[in-house]
């Protein structure tokens, strides 16, 4: 596989020197429209070898990062797993509840770190010392790791909420701006999952405040779609009515999927 492989280069100098544990941390999901952020914190015993094909999480196809997911927690020492709510996202913004989900991560591994290793840049809030690293989960084998964990535990629990709400296509598109996702937001509106602080919930949102329906919304929704997904007339007033909501209009014959 291409790209950087993420080494123990971090943790090796910080083992030779006697420092103890290190901890690994990273979110997945600060970019979706739904669901929450997801956190992970892992600990390697000390001088464990890297795991073959571990890479950040973004570059794994869903089925290799399910495999690595398993070898990580056989191999780990400990692993922590937090999240913050779509509802804390909204009242803190992103960042804050990334940053949230991260010092649950942490309180939940069951041991105090020596080291915590983060990707990014550094996070002030996170309440304790840190080595913040940009593009850590490319190239540093803790952190790495976390992405792996973050992730997959986030994308299950989008597809359970994909589950009960199948019409946002979750299980597929986990929340994000995908073209389905933005259909079915422009056609039956938003839902309890949606974070309402991200802007196309927020123009739905406030189109509905403002006492025009959903209709104007939608509207604008349609314009960050694709021309075969935009239906050939603006969905009708009475699709917003009591009445069951129109079906995502399907794609023109002999159109290429997009998901």
């Amino acid at each position: 596989m291409r790209g950087p492989r993420p080494t123990l280069e971090r943790e090796i100098a910080f083992w030779r020197v006697g420092g103890g544990v290190v901890a690994g941390v990273d979110e997945a999901g600060r970019g979706p429209l739904a669901g929450p952020v997801v956190a992970a914190a892992v600990v390697f015993p000390p001088h464990i070898k890297p795991i073959r094909g571990l890479r950040d999480s973004k570059m794994l196809p869903p089925a290799k990062r399910a495999r690595l997911a398993l070898v990580v927690r056989a191999r780990a020492l400990a692993i922590g797993v937090g999240a913050a709510s779509v509802r804390e996202i909204d009242r803190l913004n992103i960042r804050r509840a990334s940053i949230l989900a991260m010092r649950r991560a942490l309180s939940r591994l069951g041991l105090e770190p020596a080291l915590v290793l983060v990707d990014g840049l550094p996070c002030p809030e996170l309440g304790r010392p840190h080595d913040a690293i940009v593009d850590g989960d490319a190239c540093c084998h803790s952190i790495a790791a976390a992405s792996v964990i973050a992730k997959t535990v986030r994308d299950r629990l989008m597809e359970l909420l994909g589950a009960r709400h199948p019409l946002y296509a979750w299980g597929s598109n986990k929340g994000y701006g995908t073209p389905d996702h933005l259909a079915a937001l422009a056609a039956f509106g938003f839902t309890s999952h949606h974070r309402k602080s991200f802007a196309p919930v927020v123009q739905l949102e406030l189109a509905v405040e403002d006492g025009r329906g959903r209709e104007r919304a939608s509207t604008a929704l349609y314009r960050l779609l694709p021309p075969f997904l935009v239906p050939s007339e603006t969905p009708p007033r009475a699709a917003y009515s009591e009445c069951p909501p129109p079906r995502v209009p399907p794609a023109a014959p002999g159109t290429p999927r997009t998901s």
